[in-house]
């Protein structure tokens, strides 16, 4: 539960004393638990909504008694609580996938090598890209190569995308189109997978798969056109009213803008940059207004943990190798400087333990023992996987926000024991022991690596079994948090990640009016239910931007 400042206070105040504006009639939401997440006032029963804020919130009668012309909405038994924020999504991915060859849930190189013999016959021409295999599952026990994919598709490039986006598999048109060979050196942070004769086996480990990347086509305009929008209505049903949007172009970043403007747009959009397109918010600072800020840059430490780029400080316990920084530390430690100097945030993708521990004492020496400065920059460290035992209290120490996505850990459990041992998972996924040591965690997805459904974060943060119920008996239920724990995790803890807690985060007079309505009470439910259930009603900003039918 959150208490309110002062200047909450304040904009209660202001609320209260509001008269009625022309423009879009007041809301009254009534009919279901409301949750506000504040701790004097956790449960109300109705909430009126005024010009984009919470005008009312308690009683049906006092919500009914602030003026005429409001538009009742009965939740009819549903739950509502403060707007749910992903604080880590690619929404273009997440639109994109709808169009590519979706590789979600293929259950074995053979399935995999069907649907894409489907596709290639629905789509005779072109180089084809796909995304979202997983081989964990799989019966053969072993990654894909060329020669799976040579056999079904051999005439023309092919690159399907690991669901985590660190690795793909290729075919040997794509190898040709970008000249890799046996005498390929392996790029800066990334891997050329090879077999005993040394020939390429076709999969490229993160940076080496940009060889290939950068020769296929680019999506064209109109296709991220189409993909952020479809992104965003999806977010929207889903229950979602912000995200903090991550690696995006500064193409996507004007796309934003101008749904927004346009209003199109039906969430609040954070942005943060890729390094390459930075220079604008280097040299400008922070910028936007309205739904979409312009926050930051989003680096990269290391890969990650399922195709062995997470950077460890000891060897992975299945394999020969420490993992890969994707970036060089000299290089990142440079761009810290100027986003410091920009006022600029920053969110770097860290998921090994010596991944996390090279970017805390990198933003540490930024700060140059500046501790006060650095807690109030509230940089991030994205995903913050596995974590030494001994540098989980630096992230409260420092104040860097561990933005976090529960379903990770509901997904990597079936191979992360394998990848790490049992000594290192006392740090992987360590919620609870990050909240204990002070630490504030902003929750999000990954999608379109998970699949960015709100429920399912919530889900795996309080219950940390997969889907079907099960978690092994080495994956530390302990780390699991309380259902109020997890509710802020992804309410309060993405404004608080955005610096926006003193106007959203939670249901209170004066606050933006953001609220998530489902069809089961999350903090009741059974949990094998709370997956299952749907969103029924999203608002942002005030607006209504999914309703169920």
């Amino acid at each position: 539960m959150v208490r309110l400042n002062r200047r909450q206070v304040a904009l209660a105040a202001l609320a209260a004393g509001c008269t009625h504006q022309s423009g879009a009639p007041d809301l009254i939401i009534y009919g279901g638990p409301i949750y506000t997440g504040v701790e004097a006032a956790p449960r109300v029963e109705a909430v009126r909504v005024r010009n984009g804020r919470f005008a009312v919130v308690g009683s049906l009668s006092d919500a009914r008694s602030g003026g005429r012309g409001a538009r009742e909405i009965d939740l009819r038994g549903a739950a509502a609580f403060p707007g749910f924020t992903d604080s880590h999504v690619h929404l273009s991915g997440v639109g994109m996938a709808a169009m590519l060859l979706d590789l979600v849930g293929v259950a074995s190189i053979a399935a995999m090598m069907q649907s894409l013999a489907a596709y290639a016959r629905a789509n005779p021409e072109g180089a084809i890209y796909g995304r979202g295999w997983i081989e964990t599952h799989w019966p053969e026990r072993r990654f894909p190569t060329r020669a799976d994919l040579d056999a079904v598709v051999s005439d023309r490039p092919v690159l399907l995308e690991r669901i985590d986006g660190h690795a793909a598999v290729v075919n040997s048109a794509a190898l040709a189109l970008a000249g890799i060979n046996t005498n390929t050196p392996n790029p800066e942070g990334g891997a050329i997978e090879r077999d005993a004769a040394g020939a390429a086996t076709g999969m490229l480990i993160d940076n080496a798969a940009a060889l290939v990347q950068s020769r296929l086509p680019a999506p064209t305009p109109a296709m991220m056109r189409e993909a952020l929008l479809q992104g965003a209505r999806i977010y929207a049903s889903r229950g979602w009213t912000g995200i903090c949007n991550m690696s995006t172009s500064l193409a996507e970043a004007q796309l934003f803008e101008d749904f927004a403007r346009a209003g199109e747009l039906p969430l609040r959009a954070d942005i943060y940059l890729t390094p390459e397109d930075s220079e604008i918010v280097m040299q400008r600072g922070p910028y936007g207004e309205g739904l979409v800020h312009v926050r930051g840059v989003k680096l990269y430490m290391d890969g990650a943990l399922g195709s062995r780029g997470a950077a460890l400080l000891a060897p992975y316990s299945d394999a020969a190798t420490e993992g890969l920084l994707v970036t060089p530390v000299d290089q990142l430690r440079a761009m810290l400087v100027r986003a410091r100097a920009s006022g600029v945030q920053v969110a770097t993708h860290a998921i090994g333990d010596r991944g996390n521990r090279l970017v805390l004492d990198a933003y540490r020496d930024t700060f140059a023992g500046d501790a006060a400065a650095l807690r109030a920059a509230r940089w991030r460290i994205e995903h913050a996987q596995v974590i030494a035992s001994e540098d989980i209290p630096r992230f409260a120490t420092q104040g860097i926000i561990a933005s976090m996505q529960p379903s990770h850990a509901i997904s990597d459990l079936h191979f992360a024991p394998a990848r790490l041992g049992p000594s290192r998972l006392a740090g992987a996924y360590a919620w609870r022991a990050l909240l204990d040591s002070g630490a504030a965690i902003t929750a999000g997805s990954d999608a379109p690596v998970e699949k960015g459904d709100p429920l399912i974060e919530f889900y795996a943060a309080f219950h940390r079994h997969d889907l079907s119920g099960f978690a092994g008996p080495d994956w530390r239920l302990e780390e699991a948090v309380s259902r109020a724990e997890a509710l802020k995790m992804l309410t309060w803890g993405g404004a608080y990640a955005t610096y926006t807690e003193a106007e959203r985060g939670v249901i209170a007079p004066g606050m933006r009016a953001d609220l998530s309505a489902f069809s089961v009470d999350l903090m009741t439910a059974p949990a094998a239910d709370i997956p299952r259930a749907n969103a029924v009603l999203s608002v942002s900003d005030g607006r209504i931007t999914h309703e169920a039918a």
